[in-house]
């Protein structure tokens, strides 16, 4: 499902507009409509029929005006104007002047004082946010500020129309104060911001209302950010057929692990292993690979020459290559340390590798301030860096890459030529051509050791069964984090092991193949 922008989601009217000669007003009409309808569906789950709705002067307040005119009759109405009405303009205006032509009580929010704007609210069973709208642009100031904060304060539920105001529809971004709501309803599309942290945890339960824009114009539209979903990933993965064998998915060389590290070449290893790769094997320092069997006798291993303190030594690179040759993806980088024998054999491995290769953790740091090694690599290359490495790879800093991850993530692989996988909650995949997926999947019982060396060998196991690389990054990601999702729904937040979550992707393959996975939308036809 398409992310738009702002100003992807202003681009679509305009073409709405004038293609198809769909005016504002009549979006403005079905949006107000598509409010009304979930704002009784919250009080039916509630109960109570007392609704303040909460209208700012713009087009946000607008769709505000038509949903208290079509709740008029369901329930007990005020309206608070976040704004003089005297600036109220345009089409809100006309349907606040309609609202007043059916006597529905329209009060000034600046003319209450502080006590009775709470005991207003208080009074509501519950609160519609129509103040800002995806243009947004915080912080919130003056009265639109006291009222989001005493709308907060109330503890009554509250809808958000659009996008809760005080957070950025663009970036996900939120200045304070911005409205904690228990839903929101976006229009059209859901707008990226929303499925990005910290916005996604003020937007609450996201439905989706289609207010008549046609399936060709959406289709069309240039709109290069998307949302991974379950129907996607189950329509993008291949099926076994009755006859296959391990010869048919790919077979996988992990190079990882170092003295003190061999585990993140086991997690590596079982998370291609249970993502479907045919045959894993992990190449590791010659002294170590005795050790694996014992941990995951599925995998082979390939011992390969080694320094004295128990890492891969830059003269492992041939032997390397020699075995790569009959691989179909490689993975390169789950605890290989920063020996610097390490940094040379992956700056000069790397090169000479033409198979598809995921390069996480060491890997990574290997190439830090040299990121611009990866443009020489002749076959497709997925990173997956955490936001402190992407930080490192960039030269910027962990706080610019959090404020727009997106941004972030894009603008990386567009700079080094590779597909990037920027985890965190909500991860965003991103490709040199500016495509991006935002993963729904995932919770925060997976900030632990190991998840990362999971998530590398699921994505190298898509690769070895010629999943094209985007697409395979974004299902790795999408898997691996409804894997989490199952874990902790068994086990709980705390504690949860990443082989517990590796353990998990098959059956996190069956809920999407059976289409049992809620995605957390709610679409409103």
């Amino acid at each position: 499902m398409k992310l738009p922008t702002p100003a992807e989601m202003a681009a679509l009217e305009r073409q709405a507009r004038e293609k198809y000669g769909i005016e504002v007003a009549a979006l403005m009409e079905r949006a107000g409509a598509r409010a009304a309808e979930v704002a009784r569906l919250l009080l039916r789950e509630r109960g109570g029929r007392r609704v303040v709705i909460l209208a700012g002067k713009g087009n946000n307040g607008g769709d505000g005006f038509v949903a208290a005119r079509h709740l008029a009759g369901d329930a007990t109405l005020r309206v608070l104007l976040v704004a003089p009405a005297a600036e109220i303009r345009g089409e809100p205006a006309t349907h606040l002047l309609a609202l007043r032509d059916q006597h529905v009580s329209v009060v000034e929010a600046g003319a209450l004082s502080t006590e009775t704007l709470d005991r207003t609210l208080l009074e509501a069973d519950l609160l519609v946010d129509a103040i800002f709208g995806t243009g947004f642009r915080g912080p919130a100031e003056g009265l639109p500020a006291s009222v989001i904060e005493a709308a907060n304060r109330s503890g009554r539920p509250i809808l958000a129309v659009d996008v809760p105001s005080g957070a950025e529809a663009g970036t996900g971004g939120v200045s304070a104060p911005c409205i904690r709501a228990v839903a929101t309803v976006t229009m059209g599309l859901p707008k990226l911001g929303l499925v990005q942290y910290p916005a996604a945890a003020y937007a609450g339960r996201l439905f989706v209302a289609d207010i008549g824009f046609p399936a060709a114009l959406i289709e069309d539209a240039p709109i290069q950010t998307s949302l991974a979903l379950a129907a996607w990933v189950d329509r993008t993965l291949p099926r076994r057929s009755p006859d296959s064998h391990k010869g048919g998915f790919g077979r996988v060389l992990v190079v990882a692990g170092a003295r003190g590290f061999t585990g993140a070449a086991v997690l590596a290893a079982r998370g291609a292993i249970r993502a479907g790769a045919g045959l894993v094997t992990v190449g590791i320092p010659t002294s170590l690979a005795a050790m694996l069997p014992a941990s995951l006798p599925e995998a082979m291993t390939h011992p390969l020459p080694e320094t004295p303190e128990g890492t891969l030594s830059e003269r492992a690179g041939e032997a390397i290559l020699e075995f790569a040759a009959g691989v179909s993806a490689v993975a390169i980088g789950p605890g290989l340390t920063t020996n610097p024998e390490v940094v040379t054999l992956v700056r000069r491995l790397l090169p000479r590798l033409d198979h598809p290769v995921v390069v996480d953790a060491d890997g990574l740091n290997a190439l830090a301030g040299e990121a611009a090694r990866l443009r020489d690599v002749p076959g497709p290359v997925i990173i997956t860096p955490h936001p402190g490495e992407m930080a490192r790879l960039s030269g910027g800093s962990v706080a610019e890459v959090q404020r727009d991850r997106v941004a972030a993530a894009r603008g990386a692989a567009s700079t080094f030529g590779v597909i990037v996988v920027l985890k965190g909650a909500r991860t965003v995949v991103a490709s040199p051509d500016g495509h991006a997926r935002i993963i729904p999947t995932g919770n925060a019982a997976m900030a632990t050791g190991g998840m990362g060396d999971v998530l590398t060998g699921v994505v190298a196991a898509l690769l070895g069964q010629r999943v094209p690389p985007f697409e395979a990054a974004a299902c790795a990601a999408y898997l691996h984090g409804l894997a989490g999702d199952l874990a902790a729904a068994s086990r709980g937040e705390l504690g949860l092991l990443a082989r517990e979550v590796a353990d998990e992707i098959p059956r996190a393959l069956a809920r999407v193949r059976a289409g049992e996975v809620d995605d957390g939308l709610t679409i409103l036809a």
